[in-house]
């Protein structure tokens, strides 16, 4: 394999240049040719490709978000756009891709090499960190470390006012940054969408702490908790117990600013897996990291199983919480 094709597709996440300049060096370290490919599958359609050299990606590993930049493709749904997609590759004599995204970027993924015969290797790249086969995704470290941060401020401010903090963090269908940063950041009660925890049972449990002298609490809940966002929580606590609360919601400050040196070194061995990988001709492959090894995991593995977060935590976020 000569040229290989580099792209993101799908949310940002810390640590995704750091993986990109990983690809880059380790492909031309080899003699491999390296095209960028914009705006993930809309730029491959498009064909605005850019070649990378090894300085093209110098001073890139300390940066979050991606120089690739990425967008939504909903063109890629089709057959038609999908071989629009392949004949541009073609077009650049691209043998070979990497593709740097979540879920929904490796099943388009994993259709366009069924279709075309074009071998395609994956690196995770998702805040959530909830793609099934490996233990850590690109930027979950990132966002936990974001939220924490935040977290701890806000304690600051809940204690000198008396007051609740409900903190919204990100995780749509995933608790693990709530559950990670509320751990970590001392939380009285964490609430994710995996399991429905009893909001009449929390708000005795934080009326009774302030009974023990208690005067601020945190509650920390992912953005798709089943009992609503945090504003919603917030607005039944409130009728439940009649205490003062104060709502911060995130959002995307979480994917933003510079990646931890846990991602930094995640997106660069998984980098250089992904290339080794092209290398033994390998495809339709997710690189993940199991037990601090990295492993080459089928496509489809991830979408039988659903990737869950110790609930186990959940008990200790309770016990830390007297």
């Amino acid at each position: 394999m000569k040229r290989i094709g580099l792209f993101c597709s799908g949310g940002d996440a810390p640590g995704m240049n750091a993986a990109i300049r990983a690809v880059a060096r380790a492909a031309i370290f080899h003699g491999m040719e390296v095209v960028g490919i914009m705006r993930g599958y809309k730029g491959m359609i498009a064909g605005s490709f850019r070649p990378l050299d090894a300085r093209s990606v110098s001073g890139i590993i300390s940066h979050g978000g991606t120089i690739l930049r990425t967008a939504r493709c909903p063109e890629f749904l089709s057959y038609k756009g999908r071989k629009k997609a392949f004949e541009q590759l073609r077009k650049a004599g691209i043998e070979g891709l990497v593709a740097i995204g979540g879920d929904g970027t490796f099943r388009g993924a994993h259709r366009f090499t069924s279709e075309f015969d074009i071998p395609v290797i994956g690196i995770t790249g998702s805040i959530d960190n909830d793609c099934f086969g490996t233990d850590y995704t690109l930027g979950f470290d990132t966002a936990v470390n974001i939220a924490l941060d935040a977290i701890d401020r806000l304690r600051d401010t809940a204690a000198s006012h008396d007051r609740i903090f409900f903190v919204e963090v990100m995780g749509r269908r995933s608790g693990a940054i709530a559950l990670w940063s509320g751990l970590a950041g001392g939380a009285e009660a964490v609430f994710i969408p995996e399991s429905r925890e009893n909001l009449r049972a929390v708000a005795r449990e934080l009326v009774e702490g302030r009974r023990r002298g208690k005067t601020s609490a945190i509650v920390v809940v992912a953005e798709g908790e089943e009992a609503g966002g945090a504003f919603e929580i917030a607005r039944k606590f409130k009728g439940l117990t009649g205490l003062d609360y104060r709502v911060t919601i995130l959002g995307h400050i979480q994917r933003g600013g510079s990646p931890t040196a846990f991602d930094r070194i995640l997106g660069t061995r998984s980098g250089v897996a992904a290339v080794e990988a092209l290398r033994r001709g390998k495809k339709n492959l997710m690189v993940g990291v199991r037990d601090g090894k990295m492993v080459l995991v089928p496509f489809s593995r991830m979408w039988n199983r659903r990737k869950v977060p110790d609930l186990g935590w959940l008990g200790l976020v309770k016990m830390m919480s007297v």
